[in-house]
């Protein structure tokens, strides 16, 4: 899958903090993770549109 997070805004919102290169693609297999488990929790109820609740 395509990288999912922008390091820029990442990078922003950590404000002062540094962050290590390998941090991105760990934070970016959390993300997929993630929505994954909503895209599955949506088609589960029936539904296919993903949903906050979903989350």
């Amino acid at each position: 899958m395509a990288d999912l997070i922008v390091k820029a805004a990442v990078k922003e919102e950590l404000d002062d903090m540094n962050v290590a290169s390998d941090f991105y693609a760990a934070l970016d297999d959390e993300v997929e993770e993630l929505l994954a488990d909503a895209a599955r929790r949506a088609e589960e109820n029936d539904r296919k549109t993903v949903q906050p609740r979903d989350l």
